[in-house]
């Protein structure tokens, strides 16, 4: 009777009323181990479902006139026209609800998190993404905030996810141990021309971006925006197809 929407009380009282066939509402509250007072307000939410009905009979004997009200159960199959009709409900409603849901999705949303904490926060989200994603990284503010600790435990991370990062640094803001391309870290790197230099960093998703600014501003900003996603993407191959690899620009072998 719970697994066919019932609560556990209003389970039990059915089934009293049921078993005896007419009773109470005094009766099928003591058989069901509820009050009389919640007999009679379970008794309502029943005869409401159209599961329990109310017959009157009359007095039992000539010295008292009065009528008497006796519970009677109705077709338990009534359960399932219950389940027919909210099914088409469900079937009106849930294609309204689940236009309501998809227009939500595509509108554009934005978070702004504060300080060091929510620099970290923002990275660590990008671990959750698809692979391969794209990145702008200032590595020489990174080490700073969120520091070197959270971005070894960032690319064992992605180590353990195999998540592909395609990554342009500027040589002004690198990282002197370079980091540089590496099979085993899931990371492919080109430096960007010397013209351009970013204290900003930059991680580039399918649906989403985050940006994550130096030490001396502080704070991290998730878009989540297809059409967004996909600008910054084409940004993203354009100052790729101008940077160079540690090859090309004789910065270091590959590790």
């Amino acid at each position: 009777m719970v697994e066919a929407g019932l609560d556990p009380k209003d389970a039990h009282f059915y089934l009293a009323v049921l078993r005896r066939g007419r009773t109470t509402v005094a009766e099928a509250a003591r058989e069901a181990h509820v009050s009389r007072t919640s007999g009679y307000d379970i008794a309502r939410r029943l005869q409401a479902r159209g599961l329990i009905g109310r017959v009157e009979s009359g007095p039992s004997d000539s010295e008292d006139l009065r009528t008497q009200s006796h519970l009677v159960a109705n077709d338990p199959e009534h359960l399932l026209d219950e389940w027919a009709n909210r099914r088409r409900v469900l079937d009106d409603v849930v294609p309204q609800l689940r236009a309501l849901f998809s227009a939500s999705r595509s509108r554009p949303k934005v978070r702004y998190l504060e300080g060091a904490a929510g620099i970290r926060a923002a990275l660590f989200e990008t671990l959750e993404w698809q692979s391969p994603i794209r990145g702008i990284l200032s590595m020489r503010d990174l080490m700073s905030v969120p520091g070197e600790a959270a971005m070894e435990e960032y690319i064992a991370g992605r180590r353990e996810r195999e998540l592909v990062l395609r990554v342009v640094r500027t040589r002004d803001h690198d990282w002197p141990q370079g980091w540089l391309t590496s099979a085993a870290d899931y990371r492919v790197v080109k430096h960007a021309p010397p013209e351009y230099e970013f204290t900003m960093t930059a991680v580039i998703g399918e649906h989403q971006v985050v940006n994550l600014s130096s030490a001396r501003e502080t704070f991290a900003m998730v878009i989540e925006s297809e059409e967004y996603a996909e600008m910054q993407r084409n940004f993203f191959e354009v100052l790729w197809s101008v940077s160079k690899s540690a090859e090309e620009d004789g910065s270091g072998v590959p590790a």
